[in-house]
């Protein structure tokens, strides 16, 4: 008697897209990242160049519910120190954007919201994450840094003499970044293998991540 057939597992891959459709990308078996590059629009880029200009602390965390498909996002409790600021309802009308995408995509009733101001590297080795899926954009100084499949060996991750020096791929600032995590279903060994990048003194980000909560 033949033995039954095992299934082919699909390739661990990434992809990109210069439209919000690519996100879409990330249902897809084998498919850990998902990029839709994008060009930010021009006032909610000088908004967020004015935030590191400042340079006043920003740690912000919401959890939204979302009880109905139609309903958009309740944001107004999102850095609100920064309401008499040119460029925040823009910015605050893309991250609701965001926001919704993200829960269409998913199907998710419940997302955390996290933005921050950041002066050094928030996660600074390369890992992955424990979530079924992150949404990563940075609105302003350099973006998160990510590894194909094979360039670090997994079993490694905690060491950082393992760490690659070369065949690093960054995410430029505005692009918007689906990254599956080890909770999702069938890709519990194949997280996407990333970390912030490393800032110089005077360097700062703006980063906004969302997670699918349920």
């Amino acid at each position: 008697m033949l033995a039954p057939a095992t299934p082919l597992r699909a390739v661990v891959r990434q992809t990109r897209g210069d439209t919000p459709l690519a996100l879409s990308d990330i249902l897809e078996d084998g498919v850990n990242l998902a990029l839709w590059q994008r060009q930010l629009p021009l006032h909610i880029a000088e908004f967020g160049a004015l935030l590191v200009a400042l340079d006043e602390p920003l740690a912000e965390s919401l959890v939204i519910e979302l009880n109905s498909e139609d309903a958009a996002p309740n944001l107004q409790g999102l850095a609100p120190g920064c309401r008499d600021l040119e460029g925040y309802e823009g910015f605050i009308a893309d991250v609701s954007w965001l926001v919704s995408a993200f829960a269409c995509l998913l199907g998710a009733k419940r997302i955390g919201v996290r933005l921050r101001l950041l002066d050094k590297a928030m996660c600074p080795r390369f890992h992955v994450d424990h979530v079924p899926v992150r949404l990563i954009t940075t609105y302003a100084g350099i973006g998160s840094q990510w590894l194909r499949e094979g360039v670090m060996d997994r079993r490694r991750l905690s060491q950082p003499q393992a760490e690659p020096t070369a065949c690093i791929e960054q995410i430029h600032s505005g692009e918007v970044a689906l990254l599956k995590g080890t909770k999702w279903h069938g890709n519990e060994d194949y997280g996407l293998i990333h970390r912030s990048p490393a800032l110089k003194a005077d360097e700062r980000r703006l980063i906004l991540t969302l997670d699918w909560l349920a």
